[in-house]
């Protein structure tokens, strides 16, 4: 009888690892997650507009926000944002989008890419430096164009 229970708990274990090491690395962190849902929440802007709060429509909370000017190096991001997240990339083009949004310190947002694989490209003007930040507090302002190439031109309004 406790040979059985052994047997019966070294199998159970062993479909629990296996699960894990199958499963584990398809699970999404949640600035991906996020990203998603930003997306999903700017792809309803189907023709020009003017947003005049931001976080109305992330569909997550968050205190902080970073734009980084094209070209920054990873290390500079890990070093403003506070901590090393993720395997990040730098931006290889000046038409790049890399936003970062943090809450309680953490990532809980990571915008990265070509506009036209986001569909989304966001303008906050000139850098001072490598990059830019803001506040929930602050509502952020938009104008929101949209391109011939159906990409969403978010082009910050400087209150």
């Amino acid at each position: 009888m406790k040979k059985k229970n052994v047997l019966l708990l070294t199998i159970l274990t062993g479909i629990v690892i296996t699960i894990i090491l199958i499963f584990g690395p398809f699970k999404k962190d949640i600035w991906e997650i996020n990203a998603s849902k930003l997306e999903d929440s700017t792809d309803n802007i189907s023709a020009p507009t003017a947003i005049d709060d931001f976080s109305k429509w992330t569909p997550f909370e968050w205190d902080t926000l970073y734009s980084f000017a094209p070209y920054t190096k990873k290390e500079n991001i890990y070093k403003v944002v506070g901590y090393k997240w993720d395997n990040i990339n730098e931006s290889g083009n000046d038409n790049m989008n890399q936003i970062v949004f943090v809450k309680d310190g953490k990532v809980v947002c990571y915008l990265y890419g070509y506009p036209k694989n986001t569909n989304s490209s966001y303008n906050f003007g000139e850098y001072e430096g490598e990059y830019i930040t803001f506040n929930s507090q602050q509502k952020l302002a938009f104008d929101v164009e949209i391109g011939a190439d159906e990409i969403r031109y978010f082009n910050y309004i400087n209150n």
